[in-house]
């Protein structure tokens, strides 16, 4: 595309590339052998359900010299002299990923490795969020390019990033009481946070704010009876809504559920059947809205559909790479469910109802017994936020 500016904006135009051109000479180049990228060129921060509006993103590092690197500390800044995050040490080899999504066992980059950092900003609700963020890195690493010398420390200030405040805001995905938000953002060792897959050419983090709606029932148990049996999940059955007027894009609805208390044989699972039956909704401006794991034969539309908000779309099953069942649900910005890019939110309103024990839920392989323990004696309306991990949320009837 040719872009054709009316003649009056060409002095200012010769002004700003001179100054450019000034900036540039004034600068001195500084050899950077671990070279630094976000993933994606920027992203939102959103409030949850914890009184933090959360930036959730990624950045992909090289290392260019035949001398090995060594990353000793990454800050990530507001302004050059702000810093947000500072991560060195343990802290910073936690959150790192090769490129297969396994955790890295270090912080060493031989000659051409790559690693992901998975960076997560928590800021308070009241506090400015930032319009860029940068990153300062210090690496002991080449000094100069060349045959491989011994390394030396340096710090340099790389990757700058957008960030937005404007999420898109959503109704439920589902209906009725004690929905725990399982698997949710933003800890970098989450199921899905922590998931990459090189799709259509790229590597995606699809499921970023993805999350494994499970229901509580009035006892606080998400499985009665047999744990082996889908129909004792309190769960399964449920109406799964549209959460937006839409068009329906793709559908699968042939899968026959899994048994639970395991996973499926992995050599069974492919691109295609990974997320069970499922739907995907087109709501505009390029969001896209995932439904997985649904029951077989109960997707309730079909492909070039036009739906309503709240609007019952199927069953919740247990199809696909499942364990138990549960609504994966999450937003992207395709309709690749997991070649995209996925997407922060906010739910327009709902009731927050407390939380499950993080170290519990962690602690056990079983679902039995009672997790409602964390419940509030009163729940606390909340308007446009995201639910975060383990929190126990109540949804009204669909609107």
């Amino acid at each position: 595309m040719i872009l054709r500016l009316p003649r009056r904006q060409w002095p200012f135009l010769a002004v700003l590339l001179l100054a450019v051109v000034s900036f540039a000479s004034d600068r001195t180049d500084q050899y950077t052998p671990v070279v630094v990228s976000p993933l994606t060129p920027g992203t939102q921060a959103v409030l949850g359900t914890d009184g933090k509006r959360h930036i959730v993103y990624e950045l992909v590092l090289t290392n260019t010299s035949p001398t090995p690197a060594t990353l000793e500390k990454l800050e990530v800044l507001s302004d050059p002299s702000h810093v947000l995050l500072t991560l060195e040490g343990p802290s910073l080899v936690k959150v790192l990923r090769n490129t297969s999504s396994s955790p890295a066992v270090n912080a060493e980059l031989d000659l051409n490795s790559t690693r992901l950092l998975l960076l997560e900003i928590a800021l308070p609700q009241d506090a400015p969020v930032p319009r860029q963020l940068l990153h300062r890195l210090t690496a002991l690493a080449a000094a100069r390019p060349g045959p491989a010398a011994a390394p030396v420390s340096q710090t340099y200030t790389v990757a700058p990033f957008t960030v937005g405040t404007i999420v898109p805001v959503i109704g439920p995905p589902l209906q009725g009481k004690g929905w725990i938000a399982v698997n949710g953002c933003c800890e970098a060792a989450g199921a899905h946070r922590g998931t990459g897959l090189a799709v259509n050419g790229a590597i995606s983090f699809a499921q970023r704010f993805a999350i494994d709606w499970m229901k509580l029932d009035d006892a606080g148990r998400l499985v009665h009876g047999d744990a082996g049996d889908v129909h004792n999940y309190t769960d399964y059955g449920a109406a799964i809504l549209a959460v937006a007027d839409g068009t329906v894009v793709d559908t699968l609805n042939n899968l026959d559920d899994q048994v639970p208390g395991k996973l499926p044989d992995p050599s069974t699972i492919t691109l295609e059947n990974v997320d069970g039956n499922h739907v995907v909704l087109d709501l505009g401006n390029g969001v896209y809205a995932f439904y997985a794991h649904m029951q077989k034969g109960s997707v309730a539309v079909s492909v070039g559909e036009h739906v309503k908000r709240g609007q019952v779309l199927g069953k919740l099953g247990n199809t696909g790479n499942t364990s138990a069942p549960h609504l994966h649900f999450h937003l992207m910005d395709s309709p690749s469910v997991l070649g995209s890019n996925g997407l922060p939110y906010v739910i327009d309103s709902f009731d927050y109802d407390g939380q499950v024990s993080y170290e519990k839920f962690e602690a056990t392989t079983e679902l039995t017994g009672d997790w409602g323990e964390g419940r509030l004696r009163s729940p606390s309306p909340r308007q446009n936020e995201f639910p975060m991990n383990l929190a126990i949320i109540d949804f009204g009837t669909a609107k």
